[in-house]
């Protein structure tokens, strides 16, 4: 099916199921343990062997020597595996040639041999007997110093509109500040895993990984097989944020240690390899200039970015939502990318948007104060229904002016004391803030099967993954809707190479795209059926099980009775994205609590309001929002990869060191639906919220921090040592 008109009156549209806070429908498989994860497919690798991967030692240089006979000669050791042991890789992917390095090494912990064995304790104390001589090299390590030097590329493709430098002089008032977030790790609970068996030439790869038909491309160009001999199996992945979207390290070894075993392998990566060698969102510098009338209206913004990657990568695309949320006549965004001899920089939760929306949030809200105007205001005043860079591009839906204003009536903004530092609670000082919140709404062709069994049970199949997110319970509804069925008449299986290529999960494209998808093959059921049972598809009526045309009720199991009717259809995309910005939009708000004498910041409230499309379950939806919001809290006071300077890697790469948020440090989060729906985003008329909760977060709470203090904090993650010497006499 292809969609390129917008979408009207559909079955979607009757709301019976679609839309409703339903319980999720893995939840108990979820809560009581039955759920099968990567490394727990024991029925079907009962006889498997463990691999531990050996890391590299240093961040830069070359191994001159890699002694593995030790190592080799150690109880329960079936294999030791090295670079040379395998030869030349195929390429695929970005970066897939660091995946398993050596003799040249790209990072610290970089995958340098796997240790197979009996048991994993034999296989991780055989990992220590390997001797390895390196020849180590200077490195580049530091953005700062990158961007001191100016040892970075990609002014020349800068974005512009207008003259932004004449525009900025020009302007009555003006702010011109820099703003730094630090290199953060997904750090998600589930560690990458893999389990691979080889029957003759043909891998099946069990393993943890959100795009499943990416992840079988890379992995078949890089074993050099055709893509067809190469099965993953994903049914359920335990926390990805955008670590588990490409081909990693641990899968590439399990395959290339069970051909060389003879026999399965499990591979998990122990938990600091998620830091030093897997991907993680890295660090920023960004440079906004911002400039206004006396009234408020901006007439030049100008937003640059500073961000590193290793040879070869790209940078963080922190000004993405600056080309788009707020007007003004003159305009400049750019990014620079540094290259470091850091591990890999790529996608995490709202790569592009979290990052930039924490600089240029503070950024208005700086701006709001030098012009004397109320924060939400300002904003107001400066949004824009078209694209700023394409005023022929209208906005499919824009209701971000809605968003600031419900939620500042339910936060209860109009009790604000606007001067900083002016509210206290004994020793407390007290402050509230705002942010708005923007994340594009990107769609991809998915695909779907769907089985209807005579005895009317309808089963769905799609690669689609399910990372926490929810996506067995709206593919079910969605299923439901369509074909008149109870949710418990619906079975959905997902995650599987074998079954329809899907959009998968990521980018906040997952729920909207693969619901499509599904809606797709389920328009081409009911035709089916409908030709089946000799009536006409367009006016009959799926509903309770039943279909009912020209007077009569049919059983939905009918049109299988002579077996299983099995169709597949994918949902296209058209132009409508090109003709139309299509965008999500919300608004954060939060107070906070700040101690006049020590500087620790409590976060007390929190409220999220998103205009997202229609939400397809309020209940799953909430609970990504909310979990956005907690990550939000996280990046902001505490999330922050320490970078030894000098060697070349995160020092902080546990749990232990890294901090992320607990119950504790979380209130209660409140978050508000528009009730809205796009027909230009798909027939769903959906969008996607994954993201859109986190975005905006962290600058709501530093400009919270700042109304209590009356110190600006621009550096994050906001830890007390940056406001202990400045807070106002207790």
């Amino acid at each position: 099916m292809r969609f390129d008109t917008p979408a009207t009156t559909n079955p979607i549209d009757q709301k019976k199921i679609i839309g409703h806070a339903v319980d999720r429908v893995d939840g108990r498989l979820k809560t009581t343990g039955a759920a099968p994860y990567a490394y727990e497919q024991h029925a079907a690798a009962p006889d498997a062997a463990y691999g531990y991967v050996v890391g590299s030692a240093i961040a830069h240089g070359r191994i001159e020597s890699l002694d593995t006979s030790a190592a080799r000669r150690a109880p329960g050791v079936l294999k030791v595996i090295t670079a040379a042991d395998v030869g030349k890789l195929g390429k695929a992917g970005r970066n897939t040639a660091a995946l398993f390095g050596g003799p040249e090494i790209q990072h610290y912990h970089q995958a340098i041999a796997i240790v197979v064995a009996d048991s994993f304790e034999q296989a991780r104390a055989a990992a220590q007997l390997v001797q390895v001589r390196y020849a180590a090299q200077a490195g580049a390590y530091d953005l700062a110093q990158a961007r001191h030097d100016n040892a970075v590329t990609g002014a020349k493709d800068d974005k512009r509109v207008g003259d932004f430098e004449k525009g900025f002089a020009a302007a009555a008032v003006r702010l011109d500040a820099t703003y730094s977030t630090p290199d953060q790790s997904h750090a998600m609970m589930e560690p990458h895993a893999s389990i691979a068996v080889w029957e003759g030439d043909r891998l099946t790869l069990w393993t943890s990984n959100q795009m499943i038909d990416w992840g079988r491309t890379d992995l078949a160009k890089t074993l050099g097989l055709p893509k067809e001999k190469v099965r993953l199996i994903s049914p359920y992945v335990g926390g990805g944020f955008g670590g588990k979207l490409f081909l990693r390290a641990e899968a590439l070894l399990a395959a290339l240690a069970a051909r060389a075993a003879g026999r399965a392998v499990k591979v998990a990566l122990p938990r600091p390899f998620m830091f030093n060698n897997a991907t993680h969102r890295p660090a920023t510098i960004q440079r906004i200039r911002i400039g206004a009338g006396r009234d408020g209206k901006i007439t030049a913004i100008g937003h640059e970015s500073w961000s590193g990657d290793l040879p070869g990568g790209g940078p963080e695309d922190a000004i993405q939502q600056t080309r788009l949320l707020y007007a003004a006549p003159h305009r400049l965004t750019g990014t620079r990318l540094a290259v470091l001899d850091l591990p890999e920089g790529n996608a995490m939760r709202a790569p592009g948007e979290a990052p930039g929306l924490m600089a240029l949030e503070i950024a208005i809200d700086e701006m709001a104060e030098k012009l004397d105007i109320d924060p939400i205001l300002f904003r107001i005043r400066n949004d824009t229904r078209v694209d700023p860079e394409n005023p022929d591009r209208p906005f499919s839906q824009r209701r971000l002016i809605e968003c600031l204003r419900t939620g500042a009536e339910r936060f209860g903004w109009q009790r604000r004391n606007a001067k900083p530092g002016s509210t206290r609670e004994g020793q407390w000082l007290i402050g509230t803030g705002v942010a708005a919140a923007f994340r594009n709404n990107l769609t991809m062709k998915s695909g779907a099967r769907l089985r209807l069994s005579p005895a009317g049970v309808v089963t769905v199949e799609t690669d689609m993954t399910d990372i926490g997110t929810g996506s067995y319970t709206i593919i079910a509804q969605t299923a439901a809707e369509m074909l008149g069925l109870p949710l418990d008449r619906v079975t959905v299986r997902l995650g599987d190479s074998s079954f329809p290529v899907s959009a998968g999960s990521g980018g906040q494209w997952g729920a909207n795209s693969s619901t499509a998808g599904v809606y797709a093959a389920a328009m081409k059921l009911r035709e089916a059926v409908a030709q089946r049972l000799g009536v006409d598809a367009a006016s009959a009526e799926f509903v309770d099980g039943t279909v009912r045309a020209q007077g009569k009720s049919i059983p939905l199991g009918q049109a299988a009775s002579a077996g299983e009717l099995v169709v597949e259809d994918s949902i296209e995309f058209g132009d409508l994205g090109k003709r139309y910005q299509q965008s999500t939009f919300g608004a954060h708000f939060v107070e906070v609590a700040v101690d006049a004498a020590t500087g620790e910041i409590r976060v007390r409230r929190m409220l999220a309001v998103c205009a997202a499309g229609r939400i397809l379950n309020p209940k799953s939806a909430r609970s990504q929002v909310i979990g956005a919001m907690t990550m939000g809290v996280g990046a902001a006071l505490m999330e922050e990869l320490a970078v030894d300077k000098k060697l070349g890697f995160f020092v902080n790469h546990d749990l232990a060191g890294y901090e992320v948020p607990v119950h504790a440090d979380i209130p209660h989060q409140e978050v508000i639906f528009l009730d809205e729906t796009d027909p230009v985003s798909s027939p769903m008329k959906a969008k996607g919220v994954g993201e859109l909760g986190l975005c905006g977060v962290s600058a709501a709470i530093a400009n919270a921090v700042y109304h209590a203090t009356g110190v600006r904090v621009r550096d994050y993650p906001l830890t007390l040592d940056k406001l202990l010497d400045k807070l106002p006499p207790v």
